[in-house]
């Protein structure tokens, strides 16, 4: 084998015994928050809060608890954040380098999410640990001598009025890369620029042979049609008859099991998933074991996580959170238990609700899941639907019809009567009567809050289906097309009229 994949696999197992006997999970982040406080203590943010004070407290955690309130984005954003891109040392030291654009799953305008140095170091930082812990794996040495395809954003930043660049978290980090990178990433940054999706991923296809893939990074949904569309193209029958060494792929954005079977049908031999939890606002936790896709909290690389139960304790019924929630730290967290996630980070987001709702898996290491987010939580009547409910009964449904069922999308509707029904939009080839029926019957069986709500308020559902054309199409009708673009799962009432109303025309 090649000399190159023998001394990269075996720097990775050195690096990983120096790395053995880190500090606990809870003074880790003990660490990570003092650390955080002491950069910002003379920032406006820093002053207005007391930062100085909390590190000279006994007790730094419970202080900053006590002085800092948690922020949502509106709150940080027209508080603190927009004062940034005219003054100095607002929320972190100096200004941002960019801002990351992020439309998120809210189907909200676009979010502006601060990006400073120490926060494109961090990320790159976690990338790095994620490197680091492909030694567990056992990889063939063919592995590390590949290349590694990114299916980012644009790389082709806007610049605005006020001098910054702004553009999606991936195409911000591809932008940024260091010229050597080009020695492994594809499709480099020449194709990466394309601002147009379609055009981007053609010029991908078209090159495509010429490249030596070993491991791709991407959201499922656009990485499956970037596949489709090179095996078209080449009149391939899998993926591997062209990357023979593809071993990995790096998933995120959205949960990956209802794309599981497309992506096995285009690959040859079996590929290792490994999940990440990579946003706007940090690259948060990655698979590290290879036994789970369960994610690895980066708790040593710029944030300082808090976790407020998925509850009567923490939230409402509509899934916001209360006045005066209960925070938990690291160290008081349950396996098996869902929390919304808190985050301060040296991007200068403090006590920040990302809207995303995790779950231990494991406590040593500090292992998470995503269930969802916040607002992907459907109980307008009581029907307790979180995400993960959701996408098992898609599954189960794809499977009664021997099909796969990779989007869907469902709002709660009032019904002519002033009646509220769930209305679904599947995305695939399923040719069934009695969907609504047969989806009705496994969300039942599975949820009796469900049941419950069925037999009361909830008066129905309807399954409306479209074809994967439709979908993409609506996608580039709300400028929502490629990349990192994910879809919300739960649609306001409106959002679904919309979607209705788009996909009934000619």
């Amino acid at each position: 084998m090649a000399i190159i994949g023998k001394l990269v696999k075996a720097g990775l197992e050195i690096t990983s015994k120096l790395t053995l006997g880190e500090d606990s999970p809870r003074i880790s982040q003990e660490k990570q928050l003092k650390e955080l406080l002491n950069q910002a203590k003379n920032t406006a943010f820093g002053k207005y809060y007391g930062f100085e004070d909390i590190l000279k407290s006994d007790d730094p955690v419970s202080a900053f608890r006590k002085e800092v309130p948690i922020f949502n984005y509106q709150t940080m954003h027209e508080q603190w954040w927009v004062r940034q891109e005219r003054l100095n040392d607002i929320t972190w030291p100096g200004k941002p380098d960019f801002f990351a654009r992020s439309s998120g799953t809210t189907g909200k305008s676009s979010k502006r999410i601060p990006i400073t140095k120490e926060f494109m170091s961090s990320m790159r930082s976690v990338g790095s640990s994620m490197i680091n812990s492909l030694h567990e794996f056992d990889f063939p040495e063919s592995l590390f001598e590949s290349e590694v395809l990114m299916l980012s954003s644009s790389a082709n930043l806007d610049e605005n009025e006020k001098g910054f660049k702004e553009g999606e978290i991936s195409g911000i980090n591809v932008s940024n890369f260091p010229d050597w990178y080009d020695i492994f990433y594809r499709p480099g940054k020449d194709i990466a620029a394309i601002s147009d999706w379609d055009q981007r991923v053609n010029a991908i296809a078209e090159q495509a042979p010429e490249w030596n893939i070993g491991a791709i990074a991407g959201i499922p949904s656009w990485v499956l049609l970037m596949l489709q569309r090179i095996i078209e193209r080449h009149q391939l029958n899998t993926i591997h008859e062209i990357w023979p060494n593809f071993q990995v792929y790096a998933s995120g954005g959205v949960a990956f099991e209802t794309y599981r079977e497309d992506f096995e049908a285009v690959c040859k031999t079996p590929i290792k998933v490994l999940d990440t939890y990579l946003a706007s606002e940090g690259f948060i936790a990655y698979t590290c074991k290879p036994e789970t896709m369960a994610m690895k909290l980066a708790l040593t690389h710029g944030y300082f996580f808090e976790f407020i139960p998925f509850d009567e304790r923490g939230i409402n019924e509509t899934g916001d959170l209360l006045s005066d929630p209960l925070v938990l730290g690291i160290d008081e967290v349950e396996i098996g238990k869902e929390y919304v996630l808190i985050l301060s980070s040296c991007a200068g987001a403090w006590r920040y609700a990302i809207g995303d709702v995790i779950r231990f898996e494991s406590l040593t290491p500090p292992q998470i899941k995503i269930t969802g987010r916040t607002k992907f939580f459907l109980n307008v009547v009581g029907s307790q639907l979180s995400e993960e409910k959701m996408d098992k009964a898609i599954l189960e449904l794809a499977e009664k019809n021997k099909t796969s069922i990779n989007e869907y999308m469902v709002a709660a509707v009032k019904n002519e009567d002033g009646e509220y029904i769930h209305q679904w939009v599947l995305v695939g080839e399923v040719k069934s009567d009695a969907l609504a029926e047969k989806l009705d019957e496994i969300l039942k069986a599975a949820n009796k809050n469900y049941a419950v709500a069925r037999s009361k308020a909830l008066k129905g559902i309807n399954v409306k289906v479209i074809s994967k054309d439709q979908y993409t199409n609506y996608l580039a009708s709300t400028s929502k097309k490629g990349g990192q673009t994910k879809t919300p799962k739960v649609m306001t009432s409106e959002k679904m009229n919309s979607l209705l109303e788009f996909i009934s025309q000619p």
